[in-house]
């Protein structure tokens, strides 16, 4: 599991972080509802990244225009996935849209749709 560390050596700029966030923001909102575990996994995710409310305004402004930014790194690919994964499961339902813009990212970042059914198996587990 990816601690404030590993978020911090991967996510070395602000622009880095704010793309990651803008990421899984994407996916909490995809069934168009956000519940109290999905908003606690964001503030704490937020938090972690250090990002204020202020930082992040511009992206919930224009969450209806915005789309995956893909990053360059693999690691930071695989990190990425592995917590929208951990979003997409926070309200312990697998959502067909959530799933749906998780596979989209999967197949963007060049992995098969069986890691992904494969990460998700195994953070269900934990």
């Amino acid at each position: 599991m990816a601690t404030s560390t590993s978020y911090d050596d991967l996510l070395n700029t602000k622009q880095k972080k704010l793309a990651f966030f803008q990421n899984i923001l994407l996916v909490a909102i995809a069934d168009r509802n956000v519940d109290e575990q999905e908003s606690d996994f964001l503030v704490s995710l937020g938090n972690q990244l250090q990002l204020s409310e202020e930082d992040t305004l511009p992206i919930t402004d224009n969450l209806s225009v915005l789309s995956f930014i893909i990053p360059e790194d693999g690691l930071q690919k695989t990190v990425e996935l592995q917590t929208l994964v951990m979003m997409m499961l926070q309200d312990d339902e697998l959502e067909e849209r959530e799933y749906n813009l998780c596979l989209e990212y999967t197949r963007r970042i060049g992995y098969s749709k069986d890691i992904l059914d494969d990460m998700i198996a195994q953070l269900r587990k934990t």
